[in-house]
């Protein structure tokens, strides 16, 4: 597809505009521009149009170009804005046969609200964004029927009109092509088929993905792995047939003395729960336990995208858990990559024992000042939290608020909970150095929190995020929960700030 910008409107060449408002203080005089501008009677469009959030209004102009006017309520944040556009793209998908549209940003009103999260580049970006996630297609498997969008076929031309810096607006858009993309290919990697993702399947996704974007990939196979020492890794594997991997990704900018981030995500490629198995009720979903290695894989990409000047360190320990007779047994005491000893309460507590290996390998052998880890780590976070914020967890403030601050900018939002030293001696065990389950059916997202900190050698800047309800969501995409790519731009947001920062 060809994106381009421009501030000076024409009609011409786009079969159709999408015009986005506000409803405010202008948008009664936003209607009458409107009319006027394409020559349509403004009672019409007060009667059919209330700017109610993903409101649809679609009319024919006089020189027969569609315009569809895009409600986003009273108050959008940037997520809120990119749901609008996805919402429009994917359902209105039908209508964009011609291949050509435009977002018209000069007669909408979003340019009249000062809010940092409304202004022409984040604006742009937001709704570019939203607009180019509709073009996902859950079907991929499908043999008829796949649903292929129009703007996704060759000579699918998007026109973003802006009020001005038209130069601006198209590195901006740039990005936010380049975002969806990274975007679009982990919700594919998300949703992919367990018996297709394998965690060599993520090995293989990682190293081409390093070869076309320009950073390093190193993968260490099952030997490898056992001659390093990953010894929780290994017992997590012991039931499947499928060998792990651990990747180590590493970006390098061309500039100097940029900062050294840390990000861990759990690979877990399918959960059984192991001998602790799950019920049968929603198993399938368990195809997406590794939505925090999803989010580092599409994190570590966009990032040698975009060329962001931040070294960039990324590692992701995967694996299936599943059910066999050499698998690990409730009861086992088991030896980690620290050197710590872990006694085993659940088997489906697996992927805080594969990070724990992941952890403690990235401060040893590369010393980042600031770690990140992510995972669907516990059921317990969407207790709290339902499906509207992921769980933050961090033993520094200023992290924390890095983390909440490019959340709450993103609309990928995080809630800070606590990591209070009372919560440790739930996990403290009789037999090893500390058990991987809590001895109390409560707090379960925390005492998690608590077990992966045993295993940072005592950084002072790590933060974990729980994104157990946020990996997946009920949209328009599809009938059934799919894939978000949840955290790719929360941390590409936090890498760019903390970067500008220093």
């Amino acid at each position: 597809m060809k994106i381009l910008t421009s501030t000076t409107f024409s009609a011409q060449s786009h079969g159709t505009v999408v015009i986005p408002i506000l409803k405010n203080a202008t948008f009664d005089a936003t209607l009458a521009a409107i009319a006027e501008e394409f020559t349509v009677p403004i009672e019409r469009l007060r009667t059919d149009f209330k700017a109610d959030f993903k409101e649809i209004t679609s009319f024919y102009a006089a020189d027969s170009v569609r315009v569809s006017l895009l409600g986003l309520g009273e108050k959008p944040n940037a997520n809120d804005i990119l749901s609008a556009f996805r919402n429009l793209s994917f359902t209105q998908k039908s209508k964009f046969n011609g291949g050509a549209v435009a977002l018209d940003f000069l007669h909408g009103n979003l340019n009249d609200d000062p809010s940092p999260t409304r202004r022409d580049s984040s604006t742009v970006l937001a709704a570019i964004n939203g607009f180019l996630l509709g073009i996902y297609r859950v079907g991929v498997y499908k043999t008829e029927g796949n649903g292929i969008h129009p703007l996704s076929k060759d000579g699918a031309v998007l026109t973003i009109y802006v009020v001005k810096n038209a130069e601006n607006a198209q590195k901006t858009a740039e990005r936010a092509a380049a975002t969806a993309d990274v975007q679009r290919r982990i919700m594919d990697l998300v949703n992919a088929a367990p018996n297709v993702k394998t965690p060599q399947y993520l090995a293989d996704w990682a190293v081409e993905s390093g070869k076309t974007h320009g950073y390093n990939v190193t993968v260490f196979d099952k030997k490898r792995c056992i001659e390093e020492g990953l010894k929780a890794l290994l017992s997590v594997n012991a039931g499947s047939p499928n060998e792990p991997r651990f990747i180590i990704m590493e970006y390098k900018p061309t500039v100097e003395n940029a900062p050294k981030i840390g990000l861990v995500g759990k690979g877990v490629t399918f959960d059984t729960g192991g001998i602790s198995i799950k019920p049968s009720t929603n198993l399938h979903l368990m195809k997406s336990d590794m939505g925090g290695a999803a989010a580092v894989l599409g994190t570590m990409e966009l990032a040698a995208r975009l060329a962001l000047p931040v070294h960039l360190i990324g590692i992701v320990p995967s694996t299936e858990n599943m059910v066999d007779g050499n698998g690990t047994r409730p009861g086992d005491v088991i030896g980690s990559y620290a050197g710590k000893t872990i006694e085993v309460i659940d088997t489906d507590a697996e992927g805080r024992l594969i990070l724990a290996d992941g952890l403690a390998y990235m401060i040893k052998n590369f010393k980042p000042e600031a770690v990140v880890d992510l995972a669907t780590l516990t059921g317990s976070v969407v207790a709290a939290l339902g499906y509207n914020a992921a769980g933050l967890f961090s033993n520094n403030d200023k992290l924390s608020r890095a983390l909440k601050n490019a959340g709450e900018a993103t609309g990928e939002r995080l809630w800070r909970m606590p990591l209070f030293e009372a919560y440790f001696d739930d996990i403290k065990s009789d037999v090893a150095d500390i058990a991987n389950l809590s001895s109390k059916p409560v707090g379960g997202s925390i005492t998690a929190a608590k077990f992966l900190e045993f295993f940072i050698d005592s950084h002072p800047k790590w933060a974990h995020l729980d994104i157990a309800g946020m990996a997946l969501a009920t949209t328009e995409l599809g009938m059934h929960r799919t894939a978000t790519a949840f955290g790719v731009r929360l941390l590409t947001e936090f890498l760019e700030k903390y970067a500008a920062d220093k």
